[in-house]
């Protein structure tokens, strides 16, 4: 039995990668704040005949964070994959340029990119590690990598995460756990930015499924046009 744990779940990229693992007959246990909204999500793949689960949690909240992987993990038989989306949690961010920011604006960005991420990990690396494997995938945007001062704030926390991620993948090396960080420099599904390239999520997530097989040697991937 296999499964993945898609922490930030949402309508676009985690629908999408549900459905690539769960075509290759993973379970999906999908988080996120909204039950009702996670439930429309376990509808449309148990539709597809992916076996989902939905475990509601806010990353702002690392107790419910950590009881919902444990549920997952217990629902599933453990959990093989952990894909960390805090880019789909920013409902209510406040953008800031460097300029502009203070440090209660990075610190909000800080609590759920980075340390939602690590009390993530800490709840299902243990295990992994017992059984020497398992994959663990974190997101941003590609300005984790090359920022934009309109989102300074933003920017400064992913560039955290994605360094937490690269440092995570070399101290798992030889272990059998993967770790791998995936930066992402396109609007997803729709443009927000005129000018900005687009791509669906269906052509993002199969980087996912790459990391997690053939490129598990990598520590980093960009989706760019």
């Amino acid at each position: 039995m296999t499964s993945i744990a898609i922490v930030g779940a949402g309508p676009q990229l985690g629908l999408a990668i549900a459905r690539t693992f769960g075509s290759q007959g993973f379970d999906v246990a999908l988080i996120s704040r909204n039950r009702t909204k996670l439930d429309d999500l376990v509808g449309t793949l148990t539709a597809e005949d992916i076996t989902a689960a939905a475990f509601p949690a806010d990353v702002l909240d690392r107790d419910a964070l950590t009881q919902a992987l444990k549920d997952a993990a217990a629902q599933f038989g453990g959990i093989d994959v952990l894909e960390y989306s805090p880019v789909g949690t920013m409902g209510s961010t406040v953008l800031t340029t460097p300029i502009e920011t203070e440090p209660a604006h990075v610190q909000h960005e800080i609590e759920f990119q980075l340390y939602g991420a690590i009390a993530a990990t800490h709840a299902v690396l243990p295990a992994m590690r017992e059984v020497g494997s398992g994959t663990l995938l974190y997101t941003t945007g590609a300005g984790s990598i090359d920022p934009v001062p309109q989102v300074g704030n933003v920017n400064a926390a992913a560039a955290a995460l994605r360094n937490w991620a690269l440092n995570l993948h070399r101290e798992l090396d030889g272990t059998g756990v993967q770790a791998a960080h995936v930066g992402i420099d396109v609007s997803i599904g729709m443009s927000v930015v005129p000018g900005f390239p687009t791509a669906q999520p269906e052509e993002i997530s199969p980087v996912y499924w790459d990391l997690h097989t053939t490129k598990r040697d990598r520590a980093e991937l960009v989706f760019s046009r």
